[in-house]
């Protein structure tokens, strides 16, 4: 496996201030100052809203203040209060609308910027990642990694931050009207709270965790089973599938009820926290009004400031909850875009510029595992327009030869050339556009025949599409079609038989119109009289073209200009058809061995 170092660190690494820090710069975007005008815009609105919110309390308390005296002038200016405190409620309201209305763009152009680095990271990383991953957790991590940033902005901003400067102005006004002992009873009260409401959530983020795991395994499995349904289908296997899913179901209902339990949990213990601080500070106050010190009106005012500052402190617990889940989801999306990519481009690396296409392995060594190796110093040399074979028994690391041609893997030791030019020290997009290939198994998107086709080539207009399906004779069958190019494949192109979906990718990689053709086994999944006629297709498309054809069945390789027998990672032999056959060896042994089952077959 490749190394993943920034995989290593513990969870409270990830998850603390340096995933905070790798999160800051979607927040205040670099190079867009149109959306940092915006953040200010968003953050002057939150401080008007709450010095609007830090204002009512003290118009209610006049107001009860002016009912409370006998004066019948004193009706107006109780009046005036009410009117003060009702539009003070609708500013607040509508500064906060305002806030959110221009802090929208900046939460969706964050989310958009994360999903778009992931993603294009992802493309980025090895053959053999993804290979050892599965795509449901992978797509999992990165739902909840993306959704978390925007979460993440708004809480930070919008209530964590307005929540320290409301809890220092309430001190403030509690300490000028009614001295230090209730500013230290709601200090210590939401302490306890926040210590109180850390502890408990430190426990269900563990909770939390589980859950996670539970749910993207579960995921994975009806997405292994379902994307496998064809072969669940010939084993008679519904049942055991749904067991194996109801498994992880359940598993993720369990931890899942725990989560939700541990909830109710943490909601009554601060419940009966903030009550104690509700009852004492009404009491206090209680007891100054009837020493003659405090008024009826100051009642009002500390029971409004309480229930204003509850409202945020009651949310801070989920905030707390939201924002230490954001981090762990990010912190797991943080890790896929930190794992590092096995195949590199060499710094300064050149475009690959070729000229005559041809290829060379120079004493190729490589094994997938270290105690594993497939070649063995393998050397050979296509020369450039020539047609060369590679055939083998299974195991023998034929497919394996495409692999490196393309820089899916890096060899152990050894060097491969195209053109003389040294492919690790290309870079691999200019290696790919020189290297077109024709797979065994045919994998199309789900989306139009037109669309695959055209995939060969970024910005290929129709005639080059049309042109290319004539080539690789599809162009008849595609006619036929009530919707024509616009026909929906379906799902890894499930919709068109093996030979349809072989003639597709043929056509995509005549539209690429590379100067190197591989063809992996590209007809060996076929029937004989459809490998036939893609063996005539194959035929025409690979004149003028360097092509590199690796093979299970010999009778499709016959005519090629040379062919190469591998036997356990080494070149057993070398030479065109008739060559092999009288020296009598590997080749012509496994030759009649074919041609003997085909006869039984017959």
């Amino acid at each position: 496996m490749p190394p993943q170092t920034p995989a290593a660190r513990t969870d409270d690494d990830l998850e603390g201030w340096p995933t905070i820090r790798r999160f800051l710069p979607y927040l205040w975007p670099r190079d867009n100052p149109r959306l940092k005008r915006r953040i200010i815009g968003a953050m002057a609105f939150v401080l008007l809203a709450k010095a609007t919110i830090l204002a009512l309390p003290f118009a209610y308390k006049n107001a009860v203040d002016a009912m409370t005296t006998p004066a019948n002038e004193a009706v107006m200016v109780a009046l005036a209060f009410v009117i003060a405190y009702a539009a003070g409620r609708f500013a607040s309201v509508m500064f906060d609308n305002l806030r959110n209305i221009t802090f929208e763009r900046v939460g969706q152009d964050a989310t958009r910027q994360l999903a778009e680095d992931t993603f294009s990271r992802l493309h980025q990383l090895s053959l053999r990642f993804h290979l050892s991953r599965r795509t449901g957790e992978i797509t999992k991590t990165i739902e909840r990694g993306t959704k978390s940033i925007d979460i993440m902005l708004y809480f930070l901003l919008f209530n964590i931050a307005p929540t320290a400067i409301e809890l220092i102005a309430v001190g403030t006004i509690f300490y000028f009207n009614f001295g230090w002992e209730l500013v230290a009873a709601t200090a210590a009260t939401v302490a306890a709270y926040i210590y109180v409401t850390r502890k408990i959530t430190e426990w269900r983020n563990e909770l939390r965790r589980k859950m996670n795991e539970l749910d993207g395994q579960a995921l994975a499995r009806s997405v292994d089973s379902l994307l496998n349904y064809e072969t669940v289908k010939y084993f008679g296997a519904e049942e055991r599938e749904r067991r194996r899913y109801g498994e992880a179901a359940r598993a993720w209902a369990e931890a899942a009820i725990k989560s939700e339990n541990s909830l109710g949990a943490l909601n009554i213990t601060q419940a009966a926290i903030m009550n104690l601080l509700m009852g004492g500070a009404m009491a206090f106050t209680v007891f100054g009004w009837s020493r003659g010190e405090l008024t009826t009106g100051d009642l009002v005012l500390v029971n409004t400031y309480l229930m204003q500052l509850f409202r945020p402190l009651d949310m801070l617990g989920m905030v707390y909850r939201t924002v230490r889940q954001g981090l762990i989801d990010m912190a797991e999306m943080f890790r896929l875009i930190d794992t590092e990519a096995e195949v590199k481009d060499a710094p300064g690396a050149p475009a690959l510029v070729v000229s005559r296409p041809s290829i060379t392995f120079d004493n190729i060594v490589f094994g997938y595992e270290n105690e594993r190796t497939i070649l063995h110093g393998l050397s050979f040399e296509v020369e450039a327009g020539s047609s060369v074979a590679i055939v083998g028994p299974s195991g023998a690391g034929k497919s394996t030869i495409a692999r490196l041609l393309f820089r899916f893997y890096d060899p152990a030791s050894g060097r491969i050339l195209i053109d003389g030019q040294d492919i690790a020290r290309v870079t691999q997009e200019s290696l790919r556009a020189q290297i077109g290939i024709v797979p065994q198994d045919s994998v199309l998107f789900n989306d139009t025949i037109g669309y695959n086709i055209a995939y060969g080539r970024e910005g290929a207009d129709e005639e080059t599409m049309v042109a290319a399906a004539r080539a690789a004779a599809i162009l008849p069958f595609i006619e036929r079609l009530p919707d024509g190019f616009d026909t929906e494949v379906g799902e890894r192109g499930l919709k068109l038989s093996g030979g349809e979906k072989q003639r597709v990718a043929i056509a995509r990689t005549l539209v690429k119109d590379p100067p190197i053709l591989v063809l992996d086994e590209a007809t060996s999944a076929l029937d004989s009289r459809t490998e036939q006629d893609i063996l005539r297709t194959l035929k025409q498309v690979s004149e003028h073209r360097t092509t590199l054809a690796i093979a299970h069945r010999l009778s499709t390789i016959a005519d090629s200009d040379r062919i190469l027998v591998l036997d356990q990672g080494r070149l057993a032999e070398t030479g065109t058809h008739a060559e092999l056959l009288r020296k009598g060896e590997l080749y012509a042994e496994m030759w009649a061995r074919q041609q003997a089952e085909e006869a039984a077959v017959e």
